[in-house]
């Protein structure tokens, strides 16, 4: 069965990086497309980027957009979310997911998550 591990995750002040990675396993038949999404404390779940593809390709975040870049290593069945100039909306749980469709909805019609790995961004 399809499965994430997430890591990377640490503590950073305002303006710094982090890259987040995710290395899977698995992978049962049947289409999805890769993502990274959030958890903050007292908010609800939200997409980060979502790896499309055809026209609809990459997805972002509005508030990412230019900072964060999803990219993968097949060779390595590892995606990764290398993130730059963290800001302090930036805390949160990351996790990285198999979703379909490719959205940034906190609640895809399908998904399959990781446990996740903390994102704290601090001064």
């Amino acid at each position: 069965q399809l499965e994430f591990e997430e890591s990377g995750g640490g503590l950073v002040q305002p303006g710094g990086s982090l890259r987040l990675s995710c290395r899977a396993s698995g992978f049962p038949p049947g289409y999805y497309a890769n993502a990274w999404f959030r958890h903050a404390p007292g908010k609800e779940r939200e997409g980060v980027s979502c790896e499309g593809s055809g026209d609809a390709g990459t997805l972002y975040k509005d508030s990412v957009k230019g900072r964060f870049t999803i990219s993968r290593d097949n060779a390595e069945n590892t995606l990764y979310l290398q993130m730059n100039d963290l800001k302090l909306e930036g805390t949160a749980v990351y996790y990285c997911a198999a979703v379909f469709p490719c959205t940034l909805r906190g609640t895809p019609g399908f998904g399959i998550w990781g446990r996740g790995t903390q994102v704290t961004v601090s001064s």
